[in-house]
């Protein structure tokens, strides 16, 4: 009878452990769904909230430029020197070893310079002029085709033909640039055609911004390899334009549209775009950061009272088709 007694108590012992396991496995499994959930849910917001911001600073930078004659370069300068100087700051603080290591590694120091000059600084250089000689919107839009040079680049080192979605998307990518630099009457220009030029080499450069630094990015993370080159390419910029020389006349509403541009525009679209690739991957941040043109051309209407065409409309309707297509 105790021997009875005892298999029962040791077969009851493991039922009640594993009713209690079971219990909160799936306790655990819950919290991590939420977890998981939340983080998405956050990770998508950042990504908007990073697009938007971009597409604010072409707004901003439109308003310096029309309003208050701001030149070109003296912006790019010192956008550049102060973004990248609060990027220098979280650096210093939380990533210093790794900052270190990149600037003392001589390949990926040569890569980092090259990323610098021949990526983002003349990619900033050629967005501002293009918002300077079209609009915010325009701009923004000629800017994402930087997809179609990035597809060519991949099929070319990849050695294959383009996909079927990737000829689509570079036929909607054709049609749309033609609707916005004809206005749908294929005689003329819309826009001016250097204009039309600086928003394709902003499309290279952006291309380039992305192909440059493909060997240092995994290995220093984007806020450190972005960081240095926006802050050295302020260095580089300031030496020969020396902002502090020659600084417009800005009042109180022009100081609000300078930092709009470099704190927003810059510091926290570039911040809270990354979390958004940290959490929902680079491909659904992409996509979720279509709402840059879009978010350029409506502040550029509403703040500026640009009026963009209907052909102007499904012009960047047919780019941002592209960027689905292609991503």
């Amino acid at each position: 009878m105790g021997v009875k007694t005892g298999v029962t108590k040791q077969e009851a012992v493991p039922s009640g452990v594993d009713a209690g396991s079971r219990a909160a496995r799936r306790a655990w499994r819950e919290r991590l769904n939420n977890e998981a959930s939340r983080k998405l849910l956050v990770g998508a917001l950042a990504a908007f909230l990073g697009g938007s911001f971009w597409g604010f600073s072409g707004t901003a930078a439109s308003a310096l430029f029309d309003v208050y004659h701001v030149d070109t370069m003296w912006l790019m300068s010192v956008r550049q020197l102060l973004a990248g100087a609060l990027f220098m700051i979280i650096i210093l603080l939380f990533d210093r070893k790794r900052f270190v290591q990149l600037w003392t590694t001589p390949e990926h120091r040569r890569q980092q310079i090259i990323f610098t000059i021949f990526g983002l600084l003349a990619n900033q250089f050629f967005y501002l002029s293009a918002v300077r000689l079209t609009n915010a919107g325009t701009a923004t839009v000629l800017q994402c085709l930087q997809l179609v040079v990035i597809m060519g680049y991949t099929c070319v080192k990849g050695r294959r033909r383009p996909r079927k979605r990737e000829i689509v998307g570079l036929m909607l990518a054709f049609a749309g640039t033609v609707l916005i630099s004809t206005g749908g009457d294929l005689t003329r220009l819309s826009i001016p055609p250097l204009g039309l030029a600086m928003g394709l080499l902003t499309a290279l450069g952006a291309a380039l911004i992305t192909i440059l630094p493909v060997k240092i990015l995994p290995v220093y993370g984007s806020t450190i390899v972005t960081g240095s080159a926006m802050f050295l390419s302020g260095i580089l910029t300031s030496i020969f334009v020396q902002p502090w020389s020659n600084p417009p006349a800005l009042d109180a509403g022009g100081l609000e549209m300078l930092a709009v541009f470099v704190l927003i525009g810059s510091f926290l679209a570039y911040l809270l775009y990354m979390q958004g690739v940290k959490n929902v991957g680079s491909m659904r941040a992409g996509l979720i950061g279509t709402v840059e043109p879009v978010s350029a051309t409506v502040t550029s209407a509403i703040l500026l009272g640009i009026a963009f065409a209907p052909t102007d409309i499904v012009g960047f309707v047919l780019i941002i088709a592209m960027m689905f297509l292609t991503v």
